[in-house]
């Protein structure tokens, strides 16, 4: 790609002067992990071999120490606590988190930091969020100082924890957290993540230092928590970080941007005095370039905000279709947990619907062989086969402006042969990256063959359209008459989110707007209504 700020944001556009980082690395080699039950598998090979003066840093949302990596283990508590054992320099920054009793992980996340820096590692529990805010970023950061080619990071949606480590066949993680009755004692958990190697690792190398170098307290903001983690002799100050690595050697042909979602806060990041919003900023030039086709796999997908980008899109290029995949129900039970995202799920999908019609609009959820829903986790956006994403951000304000985010768009250099070879008809032609991971994620969801032998259903965008509406169309027809005969092939069924009455919305809509979906944007732009 002659240009590829054409797809990719600038240093200036990224709007933040406050970080290092660069617009973007050349020479990366991305793949994508489909399902905890792969990443996990691929990050204990990966541990297993660092030795003496390696580095495994992390960052998380949720960490259980008890989690098996493999069906057999290790736990998280014991791959990182023996590779701490073997000289590796072992350091995570893990959300302090609200109470379990909201459906939080406090007392998980604190178990994470006690069993880790029992056996020699650091973690700091970090609490520098807005109110009602969270560290939303999962990363796990690999440097070999003797080998810097053994470089490598995992970057996306999926935690250290309960209830990920999940396969295709979507039977549950053994280990569940507690979610809605509807998806049954192990619940189907879908997710992806990204495994990056080249000079991008540099980059989350550096992303990771902005954070824990920075200098405002740990628990700023939380005295309660001061206290009882005085008690507890909990790490408060971040111990000094080992100088900084040259990046490892380009090793792909992926162009590689981080962008990140920072809120605007008191006292301010050092490295983001006014927040950083590069990740609403990178996906709004990409989805202004789409032409026939936006694949997206999200969790929420709530905010009219955010479901204004696509409306606009869809309005100004009438040829093209936005796919949406996402979870059948919420995955907490009880009105005041799941009516406000009902709120905003309908809002976001009744605006695209009205500017592009449900012709070219299409919203699916998931469901396992048994019947069961899947909640969909992944975060994935990829825009004509060109430009693609894997993430922890959701599509939603809260992502967008308030809570700390880090997603991985991907630019392949390599042109897909397959036809269509440029389906927008821009003359940037379809990329490898992006393709291939819009049908590994569709061949699953279709029941297609794994090899690709079914791909020419999938290809060319008009036809994967028909293909997803006829497939789900049939799947819930077999559902309405009782199940009747053989199953149809495909997974996916139409989403239609619950309807609500105006006196719920009464009482629904500002707390979706004020607690579910906040906004972490300056003042200045919100009333500029934009990022």
């Amino acid at each position: 790609m002659d240009d590829p700020s054409e797809w990719l944001l600038t240093s200036e556009e990224r709007g933040n002067p406050g970080t290092s980082l660069p617009a973007w690395t050349r020479g990366n080699l991305v793949r994508p992990l489909v399902h905890g039950a792969a990443y996990f598998d691929r990050l204990v090979e990966v541990v297993e071999q660092l030795g003496d003066g390696d580095r495994l840093w992390f960052t998380d949302w949720r960490g259980d120490p008890d989690e098996r990596l493999r069906p057999d283990g290790p736990t998280v508590d014991e791959l990182f606590s023996a590779a701490a054992h073997r000289g590796v320099d072992v350091r995570g920054l893990v959300w302090r988190s609200h109470t379990d009793a909201l459906s939080y992980s406090k007392e998980e996340n604190r178990a994470l930091d006690r069993e880790i820096e029992e056996d020699g590692g650091r973690v700091v529990l970090d609490q520098r969020v807005r109110r009602v805010g969270s560290h939303h970023q999962k990363i796990v950061l690999i440097r070999c100082p003797a080998d810097p080619s053994a470089d490598v990071a995992f970057a996306g949606g999926i935690d250290l924890c309960h209830s990920r480590r999940d396969d295709a066949a979507h039977e549950g993680d053994p280990q569940p957290v507690d979610m809605a009755s509807g998806y049954g004692p192990t619940p189907p958990w879908h997710d992806v993540q990204a495994e990056i190697r080249g000079p991008a690792v540099a980059v989350l190398d550096t992303a990771f230092r902005e954070r824990w170098d920075d200098p405002t307290s740990p628990v700023q903001g939380n005295p309660i928590a001061y206290v009882v983690d005085r008690f507890r002799r909990a790490r408060l100050d971040p111990s000094p970080l080992p100088p900084e690595l040259p990046p490892p050697p380009e090793c792909g042909p992926h162009l590689v941007q981080t962008l990140r979602t920072y809120p605007k806060i008191r006292p301010r990041y050092d490295f983001a005095p006014e927040g950083e919003r590069s990740i609403a900023r990178g996906y709004s030039k990409a989805v202004e370039k789409a032409r026939r086709l936006v694949y997206l796999e999200d969790q929420y997908l709530w905010s009219s905000e955010v479901a204004q980008l696509f409306a606009d899109a869809l309005t100004d290029n009438p040829e093209l279709h936005l796919v949406v995949v996402v979870p059948r129900i919420p995955d907490q039970e009880g009105a005041f947990n799941a009516t406000p995202q009902y709120v905003g799920r309908r809002q976001a999908i009744d605006l695209c619907i009205r500017a592009g019609g449900k012709d070219r609009v299409h919203v699916f959820d998931v469901e396992n062989q048994a019947g069961t829903p899947v909640y969909v986790h992944s975060k994935v956006c990829v825009v004509d086969d060109v430009w693609a994403s894997i993430g922890s951000d959701n599509f939603n304000r809260r992502s967008w402006t308030h809570d700390s985010e880090l997603s991985t768009a991907v630019l392949d250099t390599t042109r897909d042969p397959r036809a269509p070879q440029d389906p927008a008809g821009t003359g940037d032609g379809a990329r490898t990256f992006a393709r291939d991971l819009r049908l590994e994620l569709a061949r699953e969801h279709l029941d297609l063959a794994d090899d690709g032998s079914d791909d020419d259903l999938l290809l060319d965008p008009a036809r994967f359209v028909s293909t997803l509406e006829s497939r789900a169309a049939a799947l819930a027809a077999w559902h309405e008459d009782g199940r009747r005969g053989p199953r149809p092939p495909g997974r996916l069924r139409p989403h239609d989110p619950e309807r609500l009455s105006r006196l719920t919305k009464l009482w629904a809509t500002p707390v979706y707007r004020l607690l579910v979906d906040p906004d972490g944007r300056p003042l200045r732009l919100r009333l500029r209504k934009e990022f």
